[in-house]
């Protein structure tokens, strides 16, 4: 008896020893088997260039949000385009027109892709002459909120303010009004976006012979008759000389066509 129970205690501890060894732990590595390869094998790493320009001066204003180039790399508009390496080296060439004092302005700048702005600028001395209407912006030009008045075009359900200039800016805050050309009387020049957020002349080429086009400035009420919609070279100002009779012209860019312009003109309807 006493031989049973010692046979039975033995096993009873030798039970215990294996329990307690599959206690133990492994604290090494997993096999590489259990996990995929890691992801940043083969990437180098490399400083930045400290020679490349990082300064406003080369900044960009990223296109529209689902424009056709707004998932391309150095796209869009520059901040400053004034201040771009050797933006001022092209001077003035290019004279369109009969009108002497029309020149275009040609910059180096690099040419991009975005076609949501007007491309091209110019300077012209306004002819003041009994034979040729024109108005000059002062300050009595301008309402409280710094607008030049409102543009209303009922066939495209447009109504837009009018501010002074056609740079980036000014683009974003209504259609913009070339400096040099009248506010009131003989041809008035205007320009806007025709895509993204700001797209206030994006139907301008639907427009149709004989459709209505109101404007209110400081001056009083106008009404405006469109005459015609055409395509025009991006450097072609001569829709922008002045007339003898009350016009508006309308420019804005032509989708895909960045060397092409849409104008809309359109003459004061008779009383």
């Amino acid at each position: 008896m006493k031989i049973r129970t010692f046979l039975l205690a033995c096993m009873l501890c030798a039970t215990c020893a294996v329990q307690a060894s599959a206690l133990e732990y492994c604290y090494g590595g997993a096999d590489d088997f259990l996990f995929a390869q890691p992801t940043n094998e083969g990437v180098i790493y490399e400083e930045k260039n400290p020679n490349v320009d990082r300064s406003k001066n080369v900044a960009l204003i990223a296109p529209s949000f689902g424009s056709p180039t707004s998932y391309l790399p150095n796209s869009g508009e520059h901040l400053t385009p004034n201040l771009v390496p050797g933006a001022l080296s092209g001077g003035l060439v290019n004279q369109v027109g009969s009108n002497s004092n029309i020149s275009m302005s040609v910059s180096s700048v690099p040419p991009v892709t975005d076609s949501n702005s007007i491309k091209f600028s110019y300077t012209t001395q306004p002819n003041e002459t009994a034979a040729v209407g024109f108005t000059s912006v002062t300050a009595d030009s301008y309402y409280s909120n710094g607008s030049l008045g409102t543009l209303k075009i009922p066939a495209i359900g447009l109504s837009v303010k009018i501010v002074q200039g056609t740079d980036s800016s000014a683009l974003k805050k209504g259609a913009g009004h070339f400096e040099g050309t009248s506010i009131w009387n003989g041809n008035i020049g205007l320009a806007a976006h025709n895509r993204g957020t700001n797209s206030y002349f994006g139907k301008i080429h639907t427009l149709e012979t004989g459709d209505k086009i109101t404007l209110t400035t400081k001056q009083g009420i106008r009404i405006y008759a469109v005459t015609s919609v055409v395509k025009v070279s991006e450097t072609d100002v001569s829709n922008l000389e002045n007339t003898s009779e009350n016009c508006l012209t309308l420019y804005t860019c032509v989708r895909n066509e960045r060397d092409l312009r849409w104008c809309v003109r359109s003459v004061e309807k008779a009383a």
